[in-house]
This record gives structure tokens, sequence and C-alpha cells, in this order.
């Protein structure tokens, strides 16, 4: 009795979160747990643009908790043909023609029982459809308050400075050994505009989509921790 009880909590404690940590992989996982941590902390304690830094710090420790499955995508079970499917000549012709190759290696796709996906990963198919950039920008254009604006026009040359950020950021990019598609969307985070940023990488590569994303608004949301040393080191005390 007591034997089985040790065993059943050690095959427990084995197939945990916990144990999971300790592997390669659990220690990658540990580490974006941790900067996640210290993300929480900014926003909440330091109130270092919490609208941006909560949600990326909340994603970054949902996606990383192990085992936890928040970004897998949906899935077909494959079970074994058995002997009643295997008569059925009706099933095996229509299923044949879906995925001949399952069935002639003896098993077949049971579209009863598939597994749903994440619940982030059906949240990212608005990042990956170019769904939420635009209504980024439409929330944007309703609070933006063009009145400092109107007021000292020279305000502008902010922005010039942006776009001349998308060159630099372009080139290094290039010259660190990215392609032109790559270089193109790493160099729209020098812009300073996260929806833009999505946009492009989702046109042009889809692959560092979740990076640039997380790069785009991690550092505009922690210019209050970036610019004061810079500042600092900028200027003098008069």
């Amino acid at each position: 009795m007591i034997d089985t009880f040790i065993t059943s909590i050690t095959e427990l404690a084995k197939t945990s979160g916990f144990a999971q940590l300790f592997t390669m992989d659990g220690l990658l996982n540990l580490a974006m747990i941790a900067i996640a941590c210290v993300l929480l902390y900014l926003a909440i304690a330091k109130q270092y643009e919490p609208l941006l830094l909560l949600p990326i710090a909340f994603g970054m420790l949902l996606v990383n908790l192990p085992l936890g499955g928040v970004m897998d995508p949906p899935t077909t079970v494959i079970r074994p043909l058995t002997t009643e499917i295997q008569d059925s000549a009706q099933y095996a012709v229509i299923e044949l023609q879906d995925a001949a190759g399952n069935l002639l290696n003896g098993f077949y796709q049971d579209k009863n029982a598939s597994v749903s996906g994440g619940l982030l990963y059906y949240l990212y198919q608005g990042v990956k459809l170019g769904i939420y950039p635009p209504l980024i920008f439409l929330g944007i254009g309703t609070m933006t308050d063009f009145g400092p604006l109107i007021a000292n026009p020279k305000s502008f040359l902010l922005g010039a400075a942006a776009q001349l950020g998308i060159f630099i950021t372009f080139i290094g990019a290039i010259l660190l050994g990215f392609t032109g598609e790559e270089a193109a969307s790493i160099g729209i985070i020098g812009g300073a505009d996260g929806p833009t940023a999505i946009y492009t990488t989702g046109m042009l590569a889809p692959h560092l989509l979740g990076p640039i994303a997380v790069a785009a608004y991690s550092y505009m949301a922690l210019v209050p921790v970036i610019q004061p040393p810079i500042m600092k080191l900028l200027t003098t005390k008069k």
C-alpha cells in the first residue's frame, strides 16, 4: 500500500510542471518567467507603462509555464484502424480520399476526437492575421491629443528622428546577418510604432512576429527606465 502510494507520488512529480523546469527547455522557461516577473514588478509597483508592460509580462508568464499548452495549436487524434473500421468499405473509401497515407499505414484521423488549441493560440491569430494593428491604430487615433503638436509644429522633428531610427536599425540588422525582409521588419521598430512593426513583420517575416512584437512594445514601455541614465550621461547639472 505504502509502496503504491510512493510510486504514485513519484510518477506525479516526474510528470509535473516543476519537474519540467529542470530540463534544458525548462531552464529557458524559468529564465523567461524571471523576466516576466521583473516586468510585472515594474508595471505594478513602479507604474512604468502598465498598459503595455502588464499584458506583455502576463503573456510571457503564461506561455512559459511548463506543460501549460496555452499556445499549442489544435490537433487531430490519430487512432489505429480497428477490425470494424477495416471491414467498412464505405468508411475506408471516404478516408482514403482524405488521408490515404494514414489508412495504408493502419491509422486514420478521428475527426470527432480532435483536441482544441490553447487559449493564447486563438488570441494570437488576431496578430498573425493583421486584425489587431488596425484596431490599435483606431484606438490610438481616438485617444491622441494633437493640441501640443498644433501649438508647437517644431515637434514634427521628433517624428523625423523616428524615421531616421528605422534606417539605422535596418542597416544594423543587415550587418548582423539578417535577410532584407527580416531587417526591414526589425527596422520598423526604430520608428517607435508597435502596430506598424506587427503589420510589417506579419507581411515580410512572420517567423519573427513574436520576438519583434515583444521587443517593440517592451522597449517603448521601458523608456522611463532607459531614458534617465542616458539623460544624466549626456547633460550636466547646470
